[in-house]
């Protein structure tokens, strides 16, 4: 059995969250769009695969759209980033959310296509973002994948049908 499982993620979580955030980002703050997020304190899915952390999903919820803070998979290519997207539409949707959303960076070329394969469109582009970013979260790189110098975030959403209740 090589299913991924999804499910949200636990207090009993927590130290896995940590870890898998600090591998994968360097510590568990993210920064974009002029906020920095402590990622480990957000509520967030946790895909599972033959019982071990395959990939994670942080999130916020703020009105009627929810934001994709922070997206891992532990491996690329085997379906965990999808699952945990689908995931994520699904507790949106039930949330009342009208919008699933997401920044990443311009070198983020693979990332750019994975989303936009999956059904998000690109809605704005923050020149100079990545440059403000740094100002909230030191330690971002300036050369980021295939050599591109990291400098402006790409804002990407799905509408969403409005199916949940607010609670």
């Amino acid at each position: 059995m090589d299913q991924v499982v999804v499910r949200p993620a636990t207090e009993a979580d927590h130290p896995a969250v940590v870890e898998l955030l600090t591998n994968s980002w360097g510590s568990t703050i993210a920064a974009a769009h002029g906020v920095a997020y402590d990622t480990s304190e957000l509520p967030a899915l946790l895909a599972e695969r033959r019982g071990r952390v395959a990939g994670l999903l942080t999130y916020t919820i703020v009105g009627d759209a929810f934001e994709v803070v922070s997206i891992n998979a532990v491996e690329r290519g085997a379906g965990v980033g999808t699952a945990l997207l689908d995931a994520a539409a699904e507790v949106a949707e039930a949330a009342g959310a009208g919008r699933l959303w997401l920044v990443t960076t311009n070198d983020n070329l693979d990332a750019l296509r994975f989303y936009q394969r999956r059904g998000m469109r690109i809605v704005a582009i923050n020149p100079g973002g990545v440059d403000e970013s740094r100002k909230l979260k030191e330690g971002i790189p300036l050369i980021g994948d295939y050599g591109i110098e990291i400098r402006d975030e790409i804002t990407l959403e799905m509408r969403l049908p409005r199916t949940g209740s607010r609670r």
